[in-house]
């Protein structure tokens, strides 16, 4: 076995990979849009789902090309993210906090496959199958696309709501840091500031 059938054959595992992936998210998607508190969120969400669709189809169409059979190979990092979102929707987050959690998960995800498509890609074109990298690369910019609209959702709307519903100041919050409201201290003369027992 060469080289060039080794890269082969290893751009064909990942496209099942791809195949498993996509197929999980189709069904994970209408979960994370129903447990979507923002309307704009769920829009989103929903519309990604029918990219996610589109997707799944153009796999199809990328086994076509390589003379193989449409077949998954489960995808162990999606499930896994997957996992982790569907556990996030049990918890007893807030409005906007539960949001926030939902975008995580989603661009963890698109981050995943954003990385596995880049190899996929930069491979067909090193073995010279220009057509199947062209048509992975419209994949590969919905994703971005994808994970650009949901960090404008997030910085635009999302983590200010859910930093209010916390009960967090912007001025003063970072990451680790007491957001309680302070009190102010108390001297020993029954509460009174020095500065007021001077007036006095």
């Amino acid at each position: 076995m060469n080289e060039q059938t080794s890269l082969r054959n290893l751009m064909v595992e990942e496209i099942k990979d791809l195949y498993d992936a996509e197929r999980q998210l189709v069904k994970a998607l209408p979960k994370m849009a129903k447990g979507a508190n923002s309307d704009e969120l769920r829009a989103l969400i929903t519309g990604h789902l029918s990219e996610t669709e589109e997707q799944v189809k153009r796999l199809e169409r990328a086994f076509e090309m390589l003379d193989e059979k449409p077949r998954g190979k489960h995808c162990a990092g999606i499930a896994g993210i997957i996992k982790e979102g569907s556990d996030l929707l049990e918890e007893d987050f807030d409005g906007a906090v539960m949001d926030a959690g939902i975008i995580a998960g989603a661009q963890r995800a698109e981050h995943y496959e954003i990385g596995a498509y880049g190899s996929v890609i930069a491979w067909a074109k090193q073995l010279g199958e220009g057509e199947l990298a062209s048509l992975l690369e419209d994949t590969m910019q919905e994703e971005k696309n994808a994970d650009e609209k949901l960090s404008a959702l997030a910085e635009g709307s999302i983590n200010s709501k859910a930093a209010a519903a916390a009960g967090q100041r912007k001025s003063t919050a970072s990451n680790g840091e007491d957001r309680s409201p302070r009190s102010v201290p108390k001297s020993r003369n029954g509460g009174r500031s020095k500065a007021s027992t001077r007036r006095r």
